[in-house]
């Protein structure tokens, strides 16, 4: 068995809430709790008992009725607390008093701070403008907006009335906003006069009218003045800057009382093979879900400062956000994680004493990369812990962490995804960290990994599931007639079963490694290759920046093809060439092999940075890509298209 990178002090995992959690559930059951892995087992055999638990544990604002689960057998068609009425803002505002509730940084040292009784004022004043502009239940409100503030207000606003929220990051296009907005029709549009990114002031207004002349749904424009006091809306029908249209009057909130699935937010697949699905997420799952994964796998505390760098486009957002129900401090960044420098996140954290630090996998690689030591230019002793998502964290991240950010430090790489708003496998406060796992399977989360005859296998590669229904299932897929969308998204593979779409493995610890998206995986002469299983061994070779694998049909099967973009100044010769295959080969298998390495100038990504890989195998395979308005940058699979290399 290999030695932890790190294990948590005595003093730290009793002072956790989950030893707190696990006291409790041994007195009010009358039975032993030996260990985190213990009480997963309880949550996944008494479901009830853990989410009626978690419930209360989380201090709850609402009632939950006396049922928690009915139709437990159907996936879909469970529904958990049937009876329970809430409201999801009221849960995030529970605290009103002068404690800094948000932190707001950009790359340029721009600096806002306000606290939880002034966010529950700004909330109680533009909820109360929307009611009176007749916003009821049901009715949708998007954001076109940058990672600030306001933001995190207008989705307090809309969810206290019942209202749903959905938003896109302003880097969106307009078809993307348009593919997306469009099928749920927004009543209400916010959106800013612009933002800053890599020290660039980008204009959002310019694309904000012709979003508005295809989405005839939308009555009002709010546009929040970011870039300037004064934004010019001359340009624009229907628009009225937000201290135009709030009530200031208002200094109180009216939550509505709604049932555990009622739904709050719409979120959106990447679209790569078509129009993105828009997943509905219920107000009571989300809530739960987040409480749990905040204060147990997370070891969320009111002195805690949280932040993550995300987007308002990514689910990591809605995470970060439900911090509030903690009563932590939550820090927002909006900007490049890399202007004016690799230093720029690191000098925050420094400065507003992060504690919990949450960012992608690519993120820390390319800090490495860089070259940057967080550890050394920065006191970064409230830091407790790092977690990290958007792809499986290579074992050689692991490292650096542990070397160059802060020894003693929870390094959570945490799996999940948009499709349940939450994580599937995440960190643990009172286990071990293993390098290239991820410490656990999260509480209440029936997950498996299955082979091809649907066989429950241990230290094998499979296909992730969850067998059990779970809160923050999606209640449904918008415009789903039937269910029929929804139904093939996720239970087709296995009758009744939840398959996530991951490639992974359970570990002798009890933890989880993913290697890479099933839609993903390779399959030379038939054996299953995860793609993040090559990306590993790539990342160690210094020429290059970052690499993309397909598989390319040939000869009656499968060829890996390795697509390269290198560091600035290097070329791809035979030598390094050599060099990526034998590092591969001596550290996989000479499946894992590519047959050819490309050299390319970039790797499409989807506008939250992931690599496509369906994308580039169907350019090279001459098929067309539905929907490249979901990719950041388009223009990257022309690098693919009709390559002499791939002829032979």
């Amino acid at each position: 068995m290999t030695d932890p990178l790190w294990r948590p002090s005595p003093q730290r995992i009793e002072a956790s809430n989950l030893s707190s959690l696990m006291q409790q559930v041994s007195s009010e059951q009358n039975r032993p709790m030996d260990g985190y892995d213990d009480l997963y087992r309880w949550s996944i055999e008494q479901p009830e008992q853990f989410w009626s638990k978690m419930w209360q544990f989380g201090g709850i604002i609402g009632e939950p009725g006396q049922q928690i689960l009915s139709d437990g057998d159907k996936m879909p068609g469970a529904r958990w607390f049937p009876e329970a009425r809430l409201n999801f803002a009221e849960n995030l505002l529970r605290r009103r008093d002068d404690k800094t509730a948000l932190i707001f940084r950009t790359e340029t040292d721009r600096r806002i701070s306000i606290s939880y009784a002034e966010l529950y004022l700004r909330t109680a004043r533009l909820a109360s403008a929307l009611r009176q502009h007749g916003i009821q239940p049901g009715d949708r409100i998007a954001g076109f907006m940058p990672n600030i503030i306001d933001t995190l207000v207008a989705m307090l606003a809309t969810s206290s009335i019942g209202a749903v929220w959905s938003s896109c990051s302003p880097d969106f296009g307009i078809n993307g906003v348009v593919d997306r907005f469009g099928q749920i029709r927004p009543r209400i549009l916010f959106t800013t006069d612009g933002y800053l990114y890599n020290g660039k002031s980008l204009n959002s207004l310019e694309r904000i009218q012709g979003i508005a002349d295809r989405l005839d749904s939308v009555e009002k424009i709010i546009v929040i003045p970011f870039m300037s006091d004064a934004p010019d809306l001359s340009g624009l029908d229907n628009a009225v800057l937000l201290p135009e249209f709030e009530d200031t009057d208002a200094c109180e909130i009216e939550f509505e009382q709604l049932p555990f699935d009622h739904p709050l937010y719409v979120m959106y697949s990447s679209g790569t093979t078509g129009v993105p699905k828009c997943i509905v997420h219920s107000a009571g799952g989300t809530l739960i879900q987040h409480l749990k994964e905040h204060l147990l796998h997370t070891d969320l505390k009111p002195d805690d400062t949280l932040f993550y760098y995300t987007t308002c486009g990514w689910m990591m957002w809605n995470w970060l956000v439900s911090g509030l129900a903690c009563e932590a401090t939550v820090l927002l960044y909006d900007g490049s994680p890399f202007a004016p420098g690799p230093g720029v996140l690191w000098k925050i954290a420094e400065q507003e004493q992060v504690s919990i630090f949450g960012t992608s996998a690519k993120y820390i690689s390319a800090l490495e990369k860089a070259g940057y030591l967080p550890g050394q230019k920065h006191d970064l002793s409230p830091l407790k812990a790092v977690l990290s998502t958007g792809s499986p964290l290579a074992h050689e991240s692991f490292d650096y962490v542990y070397r160059d950010i802060k020894a003693d430090l929870l390094l959570a790489s945490i799996s999940g995804g948009t499709d349940i708003i939450s994580c599937f496998a995440l960190g643990c406060p009172i286990k071990p960290v293993y390098r290239g796992e991820l410490q656990c399977l999260g509480l209440g989360m029936a997950v498996n990994i299955f082979d091809d005859d649907g066989r429950p296998v241990r230290q094998q590669k499979g296909e992730l599931v969850c067998t059990h229904p779970f809160p923050s299932m999606p209640i449904y897929f918008w415009d789903d007639e039937g269910d029929h969308k929804f139904r093939g998204a996720y239970f087709e593979q296995f009758d009744n079963i939840w398959a996530h779409g991951d490639y992974g493995e359970i570990t002798e610890h009890d933890g989880l490694i993913i290697h890479g998206r099933s839609d993903a995986v390779l399959n030379p002469g038939g054996v299953r290759i995860g793609t993040a299983e090559i990306y590993r061994q790539v990342e160690k070779v210094e020429q290059v920046k970052e690499s993309i694998a397909v598989g390319q049909r040939w000869q009656d099967d499968l060829r890996v093809v390795l697509f390269v973009v290198l560091q600035p100044g290097c070329q791809l010769d035979d030598e390094l060439i050599k060099t990526i295959k034998a590092t591969i080969r001596a550290n996989t298998t000479p499946r894992h092999v590519p047959a050819k390495v490309i050299q390319v100038a970039d790797i499409p990504r989807t506008i939250s940075g992931k690599i496509v890989e369906v994308a580039v195998t169907k350019v090279i395979h001459n098929e067309a890509v539905k929907n490249t308005d979901a990719l950041a940058n388009p223009e990257a699979l022309e690098f693919y298209r009709d390559l002499p290399e791939l002829q032979n």
